[in-house]
């Protein structure tokens, strides 16, 4: 049903704009959110699309921590928190069931992983990558000064530029910024590069401009 419809049912009152997913579980489907049709405004029943829920709370919560884990541990427990909007004592039996693998951070945080995930050898190089503006890298819920130094940060999230900008990494932090002009990638570093890195980046930015042309 359209969400137009619904508020025809409903009435234009308080009952939509209170949330009628607050009574009734909800999910978008398609067609909708496409180019054809960019409003995603067709409505389910969640229980009619998906199916009855044959998991519990704990289940849920489980799962939660190890997708979490899977995409950015090692992780302290209060990233994990903050991600899911939950207080670390919540998670805590999720944790305890997991029984992650514990790591200690640079600044002697505790960092946790899912058990047997594999890990890179500490001295393996991070390739130069070329990443799109408003990439899922950069924007993580949490201020991840590993990618993107404080130091940097302004000139890649300003005010005044509220598009953001299109950075390369160097050892997995972001180094600078990139741009397809004159049919080629040029290359805007933050501070200078050694002739190694240059290199590498130029045998990035000529397949990235091949993909462009």
């Amino acid at each position: 049903m359209r969400r137009a419809e619904m508020q025809k049912l409903l009435g234009e009152g308080s009952a939509w704009t209170n949330g009628v997913g607050l009574w009734l579980d909800l999910v978008r489907v398609p067609p909708s959110g496409t180019w054809e049709r960019r409003r995603a405004d067709l409505y389910a029943a969640a229980d009619d699309w998906l199916g009855p829920a044959d998991v519990t709370p704990q289940d849920g919560l489980d799962l939660l921590v190890r997708r979490y884990l899977g995409g950015f541990g090692p992780a302290p427990r209060t990233a994990i928190a903050d991600w899911a909007g939950l207080s670390v004592a919540d998670l805590t039996p999720a944790l305890e069931r997991l029984r992650p693998r514990r790591f200690r951070g640079e600044d002697g945080e505790e960092l946790l992983d899912l058990p047997r995930a594999p890990l890179p050898d500490p001295d393996t190089p991070a390739p130069v990558r070329f990443l799109p503006v408003w990439d899922a890298t950069l924007l993580v819920h949490a201020r991840r000064t590993g990618i993107v130094p404080e130091r940097y940060r302004p000139r890649v999230f300003n005010p005044r530029t509220p598009h953001s900008v299109q950075t390369f990494l160097v050892d997995g932090t972001v180094a600078g910024t990139w741009r397809y002009e004159g049919g080629r990638v040029r290359l805007e570093p933050f501070e200078r590069l050694d002739r190694a890195t240059r290199r590498e980046l130029g045998r990035e930015a000529e397949g990235l401009g091949a993909l462009h042309s």
